[in-house]
């Protein structure tokens, strides 16, 4: 099922395949705000309610599926490549950084939409130029950001695929905010556990950025890496970052996030590909009803670390294409990754 419908004054996409049903709104960053699997009764991301569109529209990181192009913090606002200075507005003042990205509140145009028996698929453009002043005046590349969801009756695929259209060397970083509902299906937050395939935790200073340094993980960190897992909302504060290191899941190398209901069984799945390179892991103080796994292609702040390829930092030549995926799906009790 497809349909185009209005959403608190906002155009929307709802669709549906299987036990999951979707809410894509496109004006907003193409956010993917709503994944349900109806059977289930899980409510994987969090979802704007009534009274909180106008806090959506303001930060819309929050909710749902949330682009960050680039990832995280930019320190000062401004970093150089190939002989060019790229500066973005600061938005965190106490930091002096920018953060959050410029993509996640610009008008996407759906550009596809089409079903088969086999899944449901939603295409979504959004194209930069010398005429698109809120991106190009901080960001001077004409290119071409296409975000595309699949549901299938096995979840959620979404790829993100960024297109070069200038004469010079783009660079590009991706990451999504994405706010995990916890509890998502019944229960309090001591039954849910968080598991993230996570390896070194990179020291960071008092601007919340990386120092360069890495660190093993301390006792409360490994949990995420172990069979128990980690509580990670109604719990104390959670903001870092790490490298990314496979876990064992149901018998296999699992690249992502799982988080499981301890008490029913259900569990959320979060998976990423090779391209992710590092996590941000944070919960808003620890008292709100949601937890970000925070992928990134780019570590935070990846232009000005050293070695900053190793981390992620890489660029697009004219003409040239780069995409990444990632998966959203959800297992009862009996069911394997």
């Amino acid at each position: 099922m497809i349909r185009s419908c209005e959403w608190y004054g906002m155009r929307a996409v709802e669709f549906s395949k299987g036990d999951y049903t979707a809410l894509l709104v496109p004006e907003t960053g193409a956010n993917l705000v709503r994944l349900a699997h109806t059977r289930l009764g899980v409510e994987a991301v969090r979802t704007p309610s009534r009274t909180q569109i106008e806090e959506f529209r303001r930060r819309p990181h929050l909710f749902g599926l949330p682009i960050l192009f680039p990832p995280n913090r930019i320190a000062d606002g401004r970093f150089g490549f190939d002989g060019r200075e790229y500066r973005f507005p600061i938005t965190k003042a106490a930091e002096n950084n920018y953060h959050h990205g410029i993509l996640k509140s610009q008008p996407f145009v759906v550009s596809k939409a089409v079903e088969t028996d086999r899944e449901v698929l939603i295409e979504t453009r959004y194209y930069s130029n010398a005429a698109s002043d809120a991106i190009f005046r901080d960001f001077p590349h004409a290119f071409k950001c296409k975000i595309v969801y699949r549901l299938t009756a096995e979840g959620l695929e979404q790829e993100v695929m960024f297109g070069n259209k200038s004469d010079r060397p783009m660079p590009v970083g991706v990451g999504f905010h994405t706010p995990l509902n916890i509890p998502f299906a019944g229960g309090d937050a001591s039954d849910y556990r968080m598991r993230v395939a996570v390896g070194e935790e990179f020291e960071l200073n008092d601007r919340n950025l990386p120092t360069g340094r890495l660190l093993p993980l301390n006792e409360r960190y490994a949990a995420l890496r172990a069979p128990e897992g980690l509580q990670v909302t109604e719990c104390d504060a959670l903001e870092a970052g790490f490298s990314v290191r496979e876990i064992d899941v149901d018998g296999k190398p699992y690249r992502g996030a799982v988080v499981e209901n301890r008490r029913t069984g259900v569990r959320l799945f979060y998976e990423v590909d090779e391209q992710t390179l590092y996590w941000t892991i944070w919960n808003d103080g620890g008292h709100a009803p949601y937890c970000c796994p925070e992928p990134q292609s780019w570590a935070t702040d990846a232009p000005h670390l050293p070695d900053r390829e190793r981390w992620g930092f890489r660029a697009v030549e004219p003409g040239g294409k780069w995409s990444i995926r990632y998966r959203l799906y959800v297992r009862d009790g009996a069911e394997k990754a």
